[in-house]
């Protein structure tokens, strides 16, 4: 398939051809979801803690003897049962991650790229290139009319559109190699350098 190229000005600055393995498949939300699902669970902290009995601070002494009070037989303050005493089976640290193929993760990226360039959320630039200034890069996304995008750019980002890019609210820039489905999907217009169709093309094929 092919789509047009523009610059940051909004000019025209030819096509460019995209392979439709990549960039014109069918769509598949099972796939995407699993992929998401397991790049979250990835990056879930899993800090969650509780004190078991042997970790609250109380005494140990018997609370009171063990007949005639006409109540429950007790001994530590720390039972579960009281209140302020330990937690049984609370959560204790872990990781949420999971495994997923690699072939699942590539086909959720292929995918999700394809979802972009249907619904017609997919725009080409020549290049991510900035004077580093935010006031100048903000007047030219605002004339494109990109509200939420994520701008890909090829192995590395250049570093004055990156620095003018960090104050823009709603515009996040990523390298190729950082490109993946959770970030695609949650912005509504996905900006691609030529450089990082390429680069794109090259890790997918």
């Amino acid at each position: 398939m092919k789509l047009d190229v523009i610059k940051l000005d909004g000019g025209a600055a030819g096509e460019v051809e995209l392979t439709d393995e990549i960039f014109d498949l069918e769509p598949r939300a099972d796939i995407l979801h699993r992929v998401v699902r397991w790049q979250r669970n990835k990056a879930q902290a899993g800090t969650h803690k509780v004190k078991t009995r042997s970790e609250v601070s109380y005494s140990t002494k018997k609370i009171y003897r063990q007949k005639g009070t006409g109540g429950a037989r007790h001994g530590s303050r720390k039972a579960p049962i009281f209140r302020k005493g330990g937690i049984y089976k609370g959560p204790t640290p872990r990781s949420h991650a999971h495994d997923l193929p690699k072939k699942v993760r590539q086909l959720g990226l292929k995918l999700a790229l394809s979802a972009k360039a249907k619904a017609g959320s997919l725009v080409i630039i020549e290049n991510a290139d900035a004077d580093g200034k935010t006031k100048t890069l903000a007047s030219q996304v605002k004339n494109l009319g990109w509200k939420r995008a994520l701008v890909i750019d090829g192995a590395e980002v250049n570093e004055n559109f990156a620095r003018a890019a960090a104050n823009i609210d709603g515009l996040d820039v990523l390298p190729s190699v950082g490109a993946n489905v959770y970030d695609i999907l949650k912005r509504d217009t996905l900006v691609l350098t030529k450089a990082g169709v390429e680069a794109l093309e090259a890790r997918l094929k």
